[in-house]
């Protein structure tokens, strides 16, 4: 590896994060914490800086890396810059222009992947790329978030779902158990393909869809056979099982309440996926993502689990607080999700140092 290139990552980061803090603070104006808004239209661009923005510019980044083509990292900047536009309130299309070309890119670099290594795994995280660049382009074209939170999602739980299916290999399981992934994805794919018509119908089977990869990933993803390997290998397995009981709930309420578009229930159902499944996937992946792109060893540490488990204790906070109409909870809740995810940045930072890292297990898994 060019020896160059992680100092040369470090502005695409910077960007990622500071679209995760505008994310942060959009959505604390937005949900009613009487804050400064800095921009009148940033609490409205919450999802689309926390999705489109930050999430997407991190995991471009990490696609750019894994290629090692210099034309890949065009994707992180572009929705960095795309994140920035909607951020500062420029008006009409050029965010969502930039971003969408960024996702494009992406679906470029995974036309790059699947020529060197074509497998079911690579072609499941490609789906939700394209998904991202569908979901962008309609955002584009102007349809409301509601509607193209679906193509979101699907960009985060098939990218999450595709590289756990990817170290599933090594438990070499039967065809039959492969047959139920590829129907229970297919079921999630065609509820988002379908609320683009019907939206209640859609999202109910986009919420089954849910409830099935969550199952499938708890009885079959390697993460189980590492809670006794103790150490970091631990805190991983940990995140991600605990990842999937969220994605489960999401699940539920999407199956039960798939009509609304708005409100202390949407609220609910997005974040239970968004903040309880992506981000705990973020956090059991961090200590091995943010070494390969910034070349920083992470090393390992206890306090790791304070911001997974606070995690957990204020998003349950958060959803009593919608689904009980318990405003106080709600908010408490949401503020505290952000204490939570500035936590984990803060514990991230403090475990990289200089030199290598200890030997925890930290291998990919």
């Amino acid at each position: 590896m060019n020896g160059s290139l992680p100092k040369q990552r470090l502005p695409l980061m910077g960007m990622a994060i500071l679209l995760l803090l505008a994310a942060m603070w959009a959505g604390l104006v937005r949900m009613g914490w009487g804050w400064p808004p800095l921009r009148p239209t940033l609490p409205m661009a919450h999802g689309p800086l926390m999705v489109s923005g930050f999430l997407g510019a991190l995991i471009s980044l990490e696609r750019a890396v894994a290629i090692e083509r210099r034309w890949g990292y065009g994707a992180p900047l572009l929705a960095g810059l795309g994140g920035i536009l909607v951020m500062v309130g420029v008006p009409g299309w050029p965010g969502p222009l930039l971003i969408s070309l960024a996702s494009l890119l992406l679906v470029a670099i995974f036309g790059v992947i699947l020529r060197m290594h074509a497998a079911l795994y690579t072609w499941v995280i490609a789906l939700g790329a394209a998904l991202w660049a569908v979901g962008n382009l309609l955002w584009l074209l102007g349809w409301p978030v509601h509607m193209v939170v679906w193509w979101w999602a699907g960009f985060l739980v098939l990218t999450i779902a595709g590289e756990r299916l990817e170290l599933s290999r090594l438990l070499r399981l039967s065809g039959r158990t492969m047959a139920l992934f590829l129907a229970v994805a297919g079921l999630f794919l065609a509820g988002i393909l379908w609320a683009t018509f019907d939206y209640s119908t859609g999202t109910r089977l986009v919420g089954l869809g849910m409830i099935g990869l969550a199952a499938w990933l708890l009885r079959y993803d390697i993460a189980q056979r590492r809670l006794k390997a103790g150490g970091l290998a631990r805190f991983i397995a940990l995140s991600l099982l605990s990842g999937y009981v969220w994605l489960a709930v999401s699940g539920v309420l999407a199956l039960l309440r798939g009509g609304v578009v708005a409100g202390p229930v949407y609220d609910a159902m997005l974040h239970a996926l968004f903040l309880g499944h992506v981000f705990t996937m973020i956090f059991g992946h961090a200590p091995i993502i943010f070494p390969a792109v910034l070349g920083l060893p992470i090393h390992y540490s206890p306090r790791f689990y304070s911001h997974l488990i606070l995690l957990h204790i204020t998003l349950l906070l958060r959803l009593a607080g919608d689904l009980l109409r318990w405003q106080t909870g709600r908010l408490w809740g949401g503020l505290l999700n952000v204490v939570v995810l500035l936590l984990f940045l803060a514990n991230t930072i403090a475990s990289m140092r200089a030199g290598p890292a200890p030997e925890t297990g930290q291998g990919k898994m």
